[in-house]
């Protein structure tokens, strides 16, 4: 199942090298640690989930129409690009924005499980060290399932956005052990979060549904780890310390937000740069996007203490300042519980079906032995 064939452009280099900084860190310390991450170790133990069995593959999916996104939500929706499509070049335009959002998704949980490994190395304290040996798999079994999807079932990928690989080449460059806990968990996974939740909630697509549900449900205990880590970390550190920090997110989330459009979809489709660019500007549904994108962020940021001034005025001339009020905990506490029922009623209407079976195979045999 070769990926080569099936990029819209190949990528510049197919193996990218980052040079690795900062120390590997070993703790002669055995003792219990602290109970909270210990607990949600735990509970990574025992949330492990096999991809291939938990999913159902076999249900189809038009590449044309994956996610059922309505007209009003492509960015070309009433232009004269738009005008002069044919249903089926409507269909392709589909079918080139879920490559390009889950390419990212899937560059994004690579990166996520690089970064995962990269704390296992580098976090001083045992207890956070076994925690993010279970994120590791867990962002591996993530990068497995949407490289799964995006070869079967819409069968086209996008390289990864030149910014999210800046963001990410920051994040992993840095010498200092938490921020890839910051870059990764905070900004990245944080705006992946609040993606993958838009779509779940709005799609009428079976397949789609399942894998993101069960991904959010893994990453609700990645972010619950981010924060008590963090937290706990930021209260030892200056204000010189904080406002570096603050200013890394501050960059990141400008960033975020003015590169993250699909710009790259409308190009393959012919529409010069800065034009595609104007057209994505214009996009009420992309406004609505990109605010909703940093519900999971920015109560995290405010959660783990980096909330000075300059910070604060970054998310008003963002127009995301009181989205620091929302309920994270309720928001993962949803995420975990969306899951669940997801899996009841599979499990229900798989039940159904054998009793069904059952029921059917009884009768044929009394018409067989009257």
């Amino acid at each position: 199942m070769s990926t080569e064939g099936r990029y819209t452009e190949p990528p510049t280099q197919w193996i990218w090298q980052v040079p690795a900084a900062g120390a590997a860190r070993f703790s002669w310390e055995y003792d219990d640690g602290r109970d909270r991450l210990l607990a949600l170790y735990q509970k990574g133990k025992d949330k492990q989930w096999d991809a291939v069995r938990r999913i159902d593959w076999d249900l189809e999916v038009d590449p044309c129409d994956p996610l059922g996104t309505p007209d009003e939500a492509m960015s070309l929706y009433g232009t004269r690009y738009w005008d002069a499509m044919s249903p089926a070049d409507r269909g392709l335009l589909r079918q080139h924005y879920t490559s390009w959002q889950f390419s990212q998704f899937l560059h994004g949980e690579q990166g996520a499980m690089v970064c995962a490994a990269r704390i296992v190395e580098s976090v001083p304290d045992l207890d956070a060290k076994f925690y993010s040996a279970t994120q590791t798999m867990d962002e591996a079994r993530h990068a497995e399932i949407y490289g799964r999807f995006l070869h079967e079932k819409i069968g086209m990928l996008y390289p990864i956005n030149d910014d999210l690989q800046a963001l990410l080449g920051d994040t992993l460059r840095d010498s200092r052990w938490d921020m890839p806990y910051l870059g990764m968990q905070v900004l990245i996974e944080g705006l992946a979060l609040a993606a993958f939740g838009m779509i779940r909630d709005t799609t009428d697509k079976p397949l789609p549904r399942q894998i993101l549900s069960y991904v959010m449900q893994d990453e609700a205990r990645h972010v619950a780890f981010g924060r008590m880590a963090l937290r706990d970390y930021y209260r030892q550190l200056s204000d010189a310390e904080l406002r570096d920090r603050e200013e890394f997110v501050i960059e990141g989330c400008y960033l975020m937000r003015d590169r993250l459009r699909g710009v790259e979809v409308l190009e393959n489709f012919g529409i010069p740069a800065a034009e595609a660019a104007e057209l994505t500007e214009r996009s009420e549904f992309l406004h609505l996007f990109r605010k909703l994108l940093f519900s999971r962020i920015v109560p995290c940021v405010k959660d783990i203490g980096l909330w000075g001034p300059r910070l604060q005025q970054a998310y008003v001339d963002l127009g995301v300042f009181d989205l620091g009020d929302s309920n994270l905990d309720l928001l993962m506490t949803q995420d975990e519980e969306i899951a669940e029922r997801l899996d009841a009623e599979r499990f229900a209407a798989e039940e159904q079906a054998r009793v069904a079976e059952v029921a059917e195979t009884i009768t044929q045999g009394a018409d067989r032995n009257p």
